[in-house]
């Protein structure tokens, strides 16, 4: 049996019911493509490209909170380490979301913003994780 922290179960047990919201995403993303809610190709690259992300690092991330349980990290570490990725999954996909928001929009607007702060926390997380691993 994995052992969790009290923090740490509730934050897994928040992110599972979160996939819910990834679903309704998916379900948004098949009308995009179906051709039942309007958006231009950009639209509809960055809807995709948005889906793709929360789903994988959603998984990557639950993953890597448990992995931190096997380090010695302490404090803000052990924090990035364990919740590095799913922070990511959250800023990550509402950068690509956001950014593409608006009828017949072409182009990314300024919420775009949020992707490389995504890619740094993501970045960051696996990082931490990977030396914690390694030096424990």
């Amino acid at each position: 049996m994995i052992e969790l922290s009290d923090a740490a179960r509730v934050t897994a047990g928040i992110v599972v019911l979160s996939v819910v919201a990834i679903e309704s995403g998916g379900a948004f993303l098949v009308a995009v493509v179906t051709g039942r809610a309007p958006a231009t190709a950009f639209q509809t690259s960055f809807y995709r490209a948005g889906h793709a992300h929360a789903g994988v690092l959603v998984i990557l991330g639950l993953v890597c909170l448990l992995l931190a349980g096997a380090t010695a990290l302490t404090g803000f570490w052990w924090w990035l380490a364990a919740t590095g990725v799913l922070v990511s999954a959250v800023v990550l996909p509402a950068g690509f979301f956001l950014s593409a928001l608006g009828a017949g929009r072409e182009r990314p607007n300024r919420a775009v913003v949020l992707l490389p702060v995504g890619a740094v926390v993501l970045a960051a997380g696996l990082v931490a994780l990977g030396v914690g691993l390694l030096t424990a």
